[in-house]
């Protein structure tokens, strides 16, 4: 199959954190399966040619990919061949967005570094490994397994789909980019806004030991007018800087980030070093505050009532890729059109693209890890590692409103009454809360709550009236009196409800199509029929007082999964207008 100028992936990576002077490595690469384990025995990452090629960030079993190949390898090799990369008193940064599952590295023949993980970002320092010539080689060798140990999301670990579980994702699939950046240089910035004080909180690192002689010059505006200019020296590891936002020029006097507000605050960091400016970074970020009270989710200390779309983020041509910049902002843009507020990401680590544009438009997002499937010392490790790894990099997200580290107890399946997976999920929770104490973590989304911000429940009930005759007290199923999703129940053993708000997390999936495929319930032929189901079923929910809101299951179909509104090629399956509908009815 050969290589389609139709995907290309050129848009600048990293929306949140930019950089002037950097290279999109996306494109053409040679390529070379390695079924046998024999590449770096023989050497490959050296002078080898390797004899097919592909188009990253694009996984060989795409289309996009140029070759298709759905059939599992284990082992696949990328060479490519840069030039006019060396920068004088700069230092080489080689990003990989993300990179599934162990991604081992070779500039100019010397190993630069490995990364373990599926889904999190991850960066090299390739100065010290180019050679003196004009012309270098970068070869990566990527391995994956069918194994349950490793987060796998919705990839399967069988040579074939089944149920709700898709074709594997094997390689580098999303974008590998060249930085050049200074000596001394930011190496990140947290901001936590705190809107009750009307400010912005700073955190800023660099990627060599703190001096006097270093100072972060901060300057934040909004709609092009400049609100706060203030500077820090850096003469700790992390120095830290709040900065008040008042200001006089909107009647509001702040701004703050809502779905139907979006507002964002641009921000430059300018770097200086014994007065001297070394380094520049722009970025944004959004005025919100998310947290819960009395059985309410509240932003920015008002209840606001969540209506979530589940999406997978699977594209016909390229899987797990997002095929464009374009194909994301359509997603977000339908979403917003069948007047959903927000989006469950649902067993996928998105592109950071799309949750700058969730930034940009105002769509709320549950940001989700995807699962293992047994439990063991070597999945717990893979897990958290990676979980926390990924809580940093989107940390800046407004959009990002909800951490969920596990679903429906898969890689924890004893959860209920287990200690040890128990334990794993506390872990987890306060290890989130540690690094990010204002949001929300569900910590085990759908089934068998241990500790909790706000409990979730899934159940694909079809039918209105019994889904109302099942939810009617509110204590049955917080006290496990009834089983709400066939044999789940709302808390784990040893665990009670206290108060948190709750949200029909998973709901629908009315599978809708005049072909086979896999979905919940009985399978709907008219969009008549579908629309009785789905708006009874939403309005039962709506009228359920003590739910606070909902997410229904989902945006499009995925490979052998029917239940989306739209098709995996975005086409509308039914009246958007209709679906709109029924979400406006919300009392």
């Amino acid at each position: 199959m050969a290589l389609s100028k139709k995907f290309l992936r050129n848009e600048y990576p990293r929306p949140q954190f930019v950089r002037k002077d950097w290279m999109n490595l996306n494109g053409e690469w040679e390529f070379q399966f390695d079924d046998s384990n024999i590449g770096e025995k023989k050497k490959w990452f050296l002078n080898t040619t390797f004899s097919n090629t592909i188009n990253v960030p694009f996984t060989y079993e795409t289309e996009a990919s140029g070759i298709g190949e759905e059939a599992f390898h284990s082992i696949v090799w990328y060479r490519r061949t840069i030039t006019n990369i060396n920068r004088e008193n700069k230092r080489t940064i080689l990003h990989f967005q993300a990179s599934d599952f162990t991604t081992k590295v070779w500039v100019d023949g010397e190993f630069a570094g490995q990364h373990d993980g599926g889904y999190s970002a991850f960066s090299l320092d390739i100065t010290d490994k180019l050679n003196d010539s004009r012309e270098h080689t970068i070869v990566v060798k990527v391995e994956d397994s069918q194994s349950c140990h490793q987060p796998r999301g919705k990839q399967r670990w069988m040579d074939e789909n089944f149920g709700c579980w898709y074709i594997q994702t094997t390689g580098i699939w999303q974008t590998v980019w060249l930085e050049f950046i200074p000596k001394v240089s930011l190496n990140r910035v947290k901001m936590t806004p705190d809107v009750d004080t009307n400010s912005i909180d700073l955190e800023f690192s660099v990627n060599v030991p703190a001096s006097e002689e270093v100072m972060v010059e901060t300057v934040i505006s909004f709609d092009k007018h400049v609100v706060r200019k203030a500077s820090i020296y850096m003469d700790r590891e992390n120095s830290k800087l709040n900065l008040n936002l008042l200001h006089e020029f909107h009647d509001w006097k702040i701004q703050l980030w809502t779905p139907e507000f979006p507002n964002l605050y641009d921000v430059t960091f300018k770097l200086y070093q014994n007065g001297v400016q070394i380094d520049e970074v722009e970025s944004y970020f959004g005025m919100r505050k998310i947290s819960t009270y009395n059985g309410n989710v509240l932003l920015n200390n008002t209840p606001v009532y969540q209506k979530l779309i589940l999406d997978q983020g699977y594209w016909t041509e390229s899987h797990l890729t997002p095929p464009s910049d374009a194909a994301l902002v359509k997603d977000i843009d339908l979403i917003k059109e069948m007047g959903y507020n927000g989006v469950r990401k649902h067993q996928k680590i998105e592109d950071p693209r799309f949750y700058y544009w969730c930034d940009v438009k105002g769509l709320l997002v549950w940001a989700e890890m995807p699962s293992t499937y047994d439990y063991s010392d070597t999945a717990v490790e893979n897990f958290t590692k990676e979980w926390i790894d990924i809580v940093n990099q989107f940390y800046n997200h407004p959009s990002i409103v909800t951490w969920v580290p596990f679903n429906e107890s898969w890689g924890i399946r004893n959860v209920f009454k287990d200690k040890s997976q128990q334990r794993f999920t506390e872990g987890i929770y306060y290890l989130t809360k540690a690094v990010d104490s204002m949001r929300p973590v569900i910590v085990n989304d759908g089934w068998e709550h241990t500790v909790s911000d706000i409990i979730t429940l899934h159940d694909y009930e079809s039918s209105g009236a019994v889904f109302s005759e099942r939810y009617k007290n509110k204590d049955q199923i917080t006290n496990n009196g009834i089983a709400h999703n066939n044999d789940k129940f709302c808390m784990a053993e040893g665990y009670e409800y206290k108060g948190q708000p709750i949200l029909i997390s998973e709901f629908g999936g009315v599978a809708f199509t005049t072909e086979d495929g896999w979905g919940y319930g009985k399978q709907v032929k008219s969009e008549q029929e579908f629309f009785d189901r789905v708006g009874k079923i939403t309005r039962a929910i709506q009228e359920t007082p003590y739910v606070c809101g909902y997410c229904y299951t989902q945006l499009t179909d995925v490979q052998q999964e029917v239940n989306g509104f739209l098709t995996e090629s975005r086409e509308p399956k039914v009246s958007l207008e209709k679906i709109r509908e029924i979400n406006r009815k919300q009392l």
